[in-house]
């Protein structure tokens, strides 16, 4: 068992409160020492009681599926062989109101681009197995019950 834990941190800061126009950026704080600025999305929230330049759950979410998938798929392809130049996501997520009428992230799709070099490249068959075996050991993608969909981005060259 492994336990992960951050910190997060708001304030009042003079704010009335209770007439609910108070703002909701707050700081996040990881046990390696970044510090996030986070805030409610301006499309829940609107400005400027939420922050578009900090960083919303939803947003956190959708780079945690990515960045998750994105760290598997380099552990297999090493271990297959296979030498990853550079690594690009854009990654997307969609809100929907669920069978209760809530609002949550229904679908998430990510859309990893790579870039290999060396002697041995992988065939887009290699590739789309490795993103599958990614998505399938993601711890992130497993606790979640958002839909996530991998669509590799193959460029004509795959090699750098």
């Amino acid at each position: 068992m492994h336990e992960y834990t951050a910190e997060l941190i708001w304030t009042r800061d003079g704010q009335d409160f209770l007439d609910k126009r108070y703002k909701r950026r707050h700081l996040l704080r990881f046990d390696g020492g970044a510090e996030v600025q986070a805030s409610s999305s301006p499309l829940s929230v609107p400005l400027p009681y939420s922050d578009a330049a900090a960083v919303d759950p939803e947003e956190m979410l959708v780079a945690s599926l990515a960045s998750c998938h994105m760290l598997w798929f380099l552990g297999i392809a090493a271990q297959r062989g296979f030498r990853v130049d550079r690594y690009v996501d854009h990654p997307a997520a969609v809100m929907e109101k669920n069978e209760r009428g809530k609002l949550y992230l229904s679908r998430a799709t990510l859309r990893p681009e790579v870039m290999f070099s060396g002697p041995r490249l992988p065939r887009r068959e290699e590739i789309d197995a490795m993103h599958h075996l990614a998505h399938e050991e993601c711890f992130i993608a497993n606790s979640v019950r958002t839909e996530v969909a991998c669509v590799p981005v193959h460029g004509d060259d795959i090699a750098a």
